[in-house]
């Protein structure tokens, strides 16, 4: 990770939740040119990144339900790159990762909206960083797709 997330983020979760999400779903209709733009060499291309974060959301929606149904749960961290290869980013089809950020996106927000500041406090155990919060997973939800959405405008020559 490149940096932690912004704990400030939490002053406007589910509009950071929506932003993020909008211009993510927006990038799903890139022509294939632009899909294959890669942010530097030897880097995902933008069709990679959005399978990625596709399936990101399924984790980080999981942890986030489980988070809230179990007690102090131990949730393992996942090897992206291993899921990239496995899943076969290269012929997975764009429109599936795109329904699957959607639907994550979806529950993360509803939680969001319910429980950021009631039950934020709730821990749990990462099994590569330690213990973190249910309110810091919702914030690293935004935070991570902005972080990945600065290499999909990178890719494309954007600021």
């Amino acid at each position: 990770m490149a940096s932690k997330p912004n704990p400030h983020l939490h002053m406007q979760i589910t509009d950071l939740l929506d932003t993020t999400r909008d211009e993510t779903v927006r990038h799903f209709q890139l022509g294939e040119q632009a899909l294959a733009s890669r942010y530097a060499p030897d880097k995902w291309s933008i069709r990679f990144i959005l399978h990625y974060l596709a399936d990101a959301e399924t984790v980080m929606f999981e942890r986030i339900r489980r988070i809230l149904s179990e007690d102090r749960p131990v949730l393992w961290a996942f090897d992206q790159d291993a899921w990239a290869k496995a899943l076969d980013y290269s012929t997975l089809p764009l429109d599936l990762s795109l329904q699957i950020h959607m639907s994550s996106r979806a529950g993360i927000r509803h939680y969001a909206g319910m429980h950021y500041e009631t039950l934020g406090h709730l821990e749990w155990i990462h099994s590569e960083t330690g213990v973190r919060t249910l309110k810091e997973e919702f914030d690293k939800v935004a935070w991570h797709n902005e972080h990945h959405l600065r290499q999909v405008r990178a890719a494309l020559g954007r600021p």
